[in-house]
This record gives C-alpha cells, sequence and structure tokens, in this order.
C-alpha cells in the first residue's frame, strides 16, 4: 500500500512557473516509476512526465523542453517543474506510483493547476 500527497497546484499567468510536490509513503520498495499525469475536463487523462529510481525520464512532447521531472530518493518525493506555461496545460495533475514487475498503479488525489489571464 503506498500514499501519494500532493501539492504546489494553483493559478498562473501564461509564461509563468509552478512546481508541484509528491510525497509518497508506506510499502516503498522494490523496482518503481513515478510520474505526472494530468486530466482537464471532457478528455483522458494523459501521462505527462515519468522518472525511474535511476533518475531516468520520459515525457510528452507538449511539455518537452517546459517541464523538468526530478526525485528525491532520501525523501521518496517527486517534483515537477513546470515553466513557460500555456492555458493548455490548465487540468487536473495527478501523482502517479507504478510498481514496474506487476504494473500496478497507486494515485495522488490531484491537484488543480489553472493557467490564465
Amino acid at each position: 500500500q503506498v500514499q501519494l500527497v500532493e501539492s504546489g497546484g494553483g493559478l498562473v499567468q501564461p509564461g509563468g512557473s509552478l512546481r508541484l510536490s509528491c510525497a509518497a509513503s508506506g510499502s516503498i520498495f522494490g523496482p518503481n516509476v513515478m510520474g505526472w499525469y494530468r486530466q482537464a475536463p471532457g478528455k483522458q487523462r494523459e501521462l505527462v512526465a515519468t522518472i525511474t529510481r535511476g533518475g531516468s525520464t520520459n515525457y510528452a512532447d507538449s511539455v518537452k523542453g517546459r517541464f523538468t521531472i526530478s526525485r528525491d530518493n532520501a525523501k521518496n518525493t517527486v517534483y515537477l517543474q513546470m515553466n513557460s506555461l500555456k492555458p493548455e496545460d490548465t487540468a487536473v495533475y495527478y501523482c502517479n506510483y507504478k510498481r514496474t514487475l506487476v504494473a500496478y498503479d497507486y494515485w495522488g488525489q490531484g491537484t488543480q493547476v489553472t493557467i490564465s489571464l
């Protein structure tokens, strides 16, 4: 069992920046990948970025070059630095923890990110 607590969402102007955090607790062990997904109203949830314990990253084409995912294994925390934000980035952002060997996912409660004037 893994619990994920997210923070850092809010309202930002286009071109601005925001930093999301997700702290994991519980049965944290073995191969795993942590990441961020987002979902806008009326749309399906989509992958934003993922990162392994070793630091290997993967980004959606829409955010590559603007967003940076990082991980602090000592604190069991994953971060998402979002720069040059666009209105289309507006969505609820969810933290994800995947047990790689069994492909089992845990999800955070989600945090709202709104980019608007």
